[in-house]
């Protein structure tokens, strides 16, 4: 009787033994696996960001919230048919990844999902251009022009000269992202056939005949179909063509989100650049002794406003019309420029800030600022309201004693080549990042 049941209780005790050793053996398996490198796929842990891009996968919309954190279904795709590298390339991967990311001095939201995205960009995004021939009556207005691009609207021609030259550009529609609308309203303010006052009629009158000559519009209703414009004109161009004004990708520079006219995220907003030649000069922030510079003219009250609250401090140096001393060396002895609002939102102050090497001020309320869901204006520039007019010279004097200014100033060094056109266009310049803008607001919609 002893026997059966000491076995009993050795029956008994079996099961708990087993349970205790297989939950013994799960504890220090996951412990060892926690402490195994990660060798997930490159560019899955740089989608989690603090400030994330939108969402670019060509199956998703573009508009979307800035601060939100997604992950990018292309991206998962790929892992699923891609190979895994090496484990020594994950962990030179991985340590990479840390300093792209963890850099707080990056002018990028999120430089390593930017660099990958741009990568796929101009490797496949296509643009149908409207054919004209150079006979057309209105050649000078479609086509790009052969004399070298001047003056405060350069952009435009800057623009359609690189994209017609640019690997871009397609002659078959069906596989176009993009279909662009040549025309330059900066052309049509100076033909004396148009004017002013005839760019609306012009406007509407050449949606109507693409509209009959070709399938593209109506397919889409426009939504597909950008123009280019950074003339102030062109704000009112698109009064008498709504479809372009409601659904076309309005490319601008007076890109004001307080106007009916512009809507941030389907339209873009592009730099205003003055064109120069050659290399940025440069000059180092201790010679910089100037606290903040503005010159122009008073066409605006924001304007009228800082003239009149610092024309007699000796530290900003403001003045009512434009400089007779050269422009470039205020520029260059200023640790801060200034830019004012005036009839837009836009001038090309920004560009010559950046160009001299000057951190940006923006006093321009209701500015959708270029690039800026690529870019952090923050880390290079001081965005202000023109409330904060009064309370300028404190702010400035704060980022300078806190030592915030020499990291901004290195910063627009960094910036300087966003900024700059070029006859023939370089990886990252002005071009190829508008090209991108349009890249992340092509057609959620594939139409075929």
């Amino acid at each position: 009787m002893a026997v059966v049941i000491s076995k009993r209780r050795g029956l008994f005790f079996l099961p708990i033994l087993l349970s205790f050793t297989s939950s013994l053996f799960l504890f220090l398996f996951m412990i060892s696996s926690t402490s195994k490198p990660d060798i997930l796929q490159p560019g899955l842990t740089r989608i989690h960001v603090i400030n994330p891009l939108p969402e670019f996968s060509t199956t998703s919309s573009p508009v979307m919230p800035k601060q939100s954190i997604v992950v990018n279904r292309s991206l998962v795709l790929d892992l699923q048919t891609t190979q895994l590298p090496s484990r020594t390339t994950q962990l030179a991967s991985t340590a990479e990844t840390k300093v792209e990311t963890n850099d707080d001095d990056d002018i990028f939201h999120d430089r390593s999902f930017f660099t990958k995205d741009y990568k796929q960009m101009n490797k496949t995004l296509k643009i149908y251009a409207y054919p004209h021939d150079k006979d057309d009556p209105f050649a000078n207005v479609l086509l790009p022009v052969n004399s070298e691009p001047t003056g405060n609207y350069a952009s435009e021609s800057y623009f359609k000269n690189a994209l017609f030259e640019s690997h871009f550009l397609t002659n078959d529609p069906s596989e176009a992202d993009l279909f662009y609308l040549p025309f330059s309203i900066a052309s049509l303010r100076h033909d004396k056939r148009v004017g002013v006052g005839g760019i609306k009629d012009f406007v509407a009158n050449y949606v109507d005949e693409i509209s009959r000559s070709y399938p593209f519009w109506n397919r889409s209703g426009g939504a597909d179909h950008f123009y280019v414009a950074c003339h102030s004109v062109g704000r009112t161009a698109m009064e008498k063509a709504v479809g372009v004004k409601l659904n076309a990708i309005q490319v601008v520079c007076s890109s004001s989100y307080f106007l009916s006219g512009y809507v941030a995220h389907k339209d873009a907003s592009i730099p205003q650049i003055w064109p120069r030649k050659g290399v940025p000069p440069t000059r180092s922030p201790s010679q910089r002794k100037t606290l903040a510079f503005y010159a122009g003219a008073m066409n605006s009250r924001v304007r009228k406003d800082l003239v009149k609250t610092w024309e007699n401090d000796s530290d900003i140096s403001v003045h009512y019309s434009r400089l007779q001393t050269p422009y470039s060396e205020a520029l260059l002895g200023s640790k801060f420029c200034i830019h004012a609002k005036g009839f837009e939102v836009n001038t090309a102050r920004i560009g010559d800030a950046l160009y001299y090497g000057c951190v940006p001020v923006v006093l321009a309320d209701y500015y959708d600022l270029p690039y800026s869901d690529v870019i952090n204006w923050n880390r290079f520039s001081v965005v202000l309201s023109a409330a904060d007019i009064p309370m300028l010279k404190k702010i400035l004097e704060g980022i300078v004693n806190r030592g915030e200014y020499l990291r901004m100033q290195r910063n627009v060094m960094r910036v300087q080549k966003h900024f700059q056109w070029h006859d023939l266009p370089l990886d990252f310049d002005a071009f190829y990042m508008v090209m991108y803008e349009l890249w992340l607001r092509r057609s959620h919609v594939r139409i075929t």
